[in-house]
């Protein structure tokens, strides 16, 4: 049996490593998205609306967006404060 010798190196690239791996599983956990402009697929995936729907917010107004060389993107920050801003307090 043959001994393996463990450098400081060794154990500081394992930590990075391990680190990496444990931010992905968290980021993957929580359900937020970490991305600042978001794609109308994404948006849809994220609210649960179908494509009439999105196209019904941009219409009247609701949702923002940037269109850029026929691509539609949404700031994620902006869907948030439309839910905050919308959101509905029953008094139970």
């Amino acid at each position: 049996m043959s001994a393996t010798i463990i450098t400081t190196e060794d154990l500081h690239e394992f930590k990075l490593e391990l680190l990496d791996e444990i931010k992905e599983l968290l980021s993957k956990q929580s359900g937020q998205i970490k991305k600042k402009w978001l794609k109308s697929p994404e948006v849809r995936k994220f609210l649960g609306i179908s494509p009439g729907t999105l196209q019904n917010l941009r219409i009247n107004g609701t949702l923002p967006y940037t269109k850029v060389g026929g691509v539609l993107y949404y700031d994620y920050q902006e869907i948030m404060q439309v839910l905050e801003k919308n959101r509905i307090h029953n008094k139970s």
